[in-house]
C-alpha cells in the first residue's frame, strides 16, 4: 500500500455514496410503486453525519433502509483493531452506504448490500486504509434462477479486476454469514470483501463502485419476479421466523453493526434500521419434511456454485 493521504479522495469517495444512495432508493422507489423513502439526515458535533432513508409499509417493500454515514473520531472501536493492533488509539475515518431490503411477500427474498472506506491515522505510521462491502442474499423459499441471477451479476462486476476476484469474495461471504450457534448459512450468499487495499487507491475504490453499481441489476429483477406470488398466512408465519437468523447474525456476528455500537458516535436508529419490522422465534422448530420450507434448508442453505 503505497498511497499517502495526499493520493486519497475522500470526497470523491463521499460524493459517489451520496450518488448510489439516491440510485437505489429511486431504483426500489419504481419497483414498489406507492412506498416512498422518507430523509432523515444527521449530524453530530465532532462525530460526523449521514442521511438515513427508510421506506416502511410499501405495497412490495415491508420495511427498507438505506444508509449513508461518514463518522470519526479520535480513537478507534475495538472492533476496528482487531486485525491492526498496531492503530490501537489512532483517529479513523469510516464512510459508506449500507441498506437492507426486507420485502412484504415471504417468496421475495431479502437483501442486503454495504459498501464503506475507512482510514485510520495515528502519529509515526503511515496512514492506513481500505475498502469494504458487498451484497448477500437471504430467501426464504427458494428459487434456482433467482439464485444464479445474483450470482452471475455478482460475478460479472468482478470480473474485470481479476480472474480469481469472485470465487474468493464469493468464498468469503459463504464463510462470513454464517451462523456459528445454528451451524447454518443466513442465505445464499454473494460476495464480501474487507480489508482491501492490496491494489492501489483507484483500482480498490472502481472495484468499490461496481459492487455498488451492480446491486440493483442483482436485486431488481428477482423483486420484480416474486413481489406478486400469491401466499398464505403459514408463509408468512415461516417468513417472521427465518427473519429471526437475520436478527441474530446482525446482532451476535455483523462487523459493521458491531463498530457502530462500539464507536460512540454511531447514530442506533440507524445502525439497527436492518432489523425486520415483524420477527418470531419459536422453541426446536423444524420443517414437515418434504415441505418448500424443508427444501430451503437442504437445497439453499448450502455453498453452492450458483454462477455459469
Amino acid at each position: 500500500m503505497s498511497d499517502t493521504l495526499a493520493n486519497i479522495d475522500v470526497g470523491a469517495i463521499k460524493n459517489y455514496l451520496l450518488k448510489i444512495q439516491a440510485q437505489i432508493c429511486a431504483g426500489l422507489e419504481a419497483v414498489d410503486g406507492t412506498g416512498k423513502f422518507i430523509t432523515d439526515s444527521w449530524d453530530r458535533a465532532g462525530g460526523g453525519s449521514g442521511i438515513t432513508r427508510v421506506l416502511a409499509e410499501g405495497a412490495v417493500i415491508e420495511k427498507g433502509g438505506v444508509n449513508f454515514s461518514h463518522v470519526f473520531g479520535k480513537a478507534l472501536p475495538p472492533a476496528a483493531t482487531v486485525k491492526r493492533p498496531e492503530l490501537a488509539g489512532g483517529s479513523f475515518q469510516a464512510l459508506g452506504v449500507s441498506l437492507v431490503i426486507h420485502p412484504r411477500n415471504p417468496y421475495a427474498p431479502t437483501s442486503h448490500a454495504n459498501i464503506r472506506f475507512f482510514i485510520a491515522e495515528k502519529p509515526g505510521i503511515e496512514p492506513v486504509w481500505w475498502f469494504g462491502g458487498g451484497y448477500d442474499l437471504t430467501p426464504y423459499y427458494g428459487f434456482d434462477e433467482d439464485c444464479r441471477h445474483w450470482h452471475n451479476t455478482a460475478k460479472k462486476a468482478c470480473a474485470p479486476f481479476g480472474a480469481d476476484v469472485y470465487a474468493d469474495y464469493k468464498k468469503w461471504c459463504d464463510e462470513y454469514f454464517y451462523l456459528k450457534h445454528r451451524d447454518e448459512p443466513r442465505g445464499i450468499g454473494g460476495l464480501f470483501f474487507d480489508d482491501l487495499n492490496e491494489w492501489e487507491f483507484p483500482k480498490c475504490f472502481a472495484f468499490m463502485q461496481a459492487v455498488g453499481n451492480s446491486y440493483l441489476e442483482a436485486y431488481v429483477p428477482i423483486l420484480q419476479k416474486r413481489k406478486d406470488i400469491a401466499f398464505s398466512e403459514s408463509e408468512k408465519h415461516f417468513q417472521k421466523y427465518r427473519r429471526g437468523r437475520y436478527v441474530e447474525f446482525n446482532l451476535v456476528f455483523d462487523r459493521g453493526t458491531i463498530f457502530g455500537l462500539q464507536s460512540g458516535v454511531g447514530r442506533i436508529e440507524s445502525i439497527l434500521m436492518s432489523l425486520p419490522p415483524e420477527v418470531r422465534w419459536e422453541y426446536s422448530y423444524s420443517p414437515a419434511p418434504g415441505t418448500e420450507e424443508a427444501r430451503l434448508y437442504s437445497d439453499y442453505l448450502r455453498p453452492r456454485p450458483w454462477a455459469d
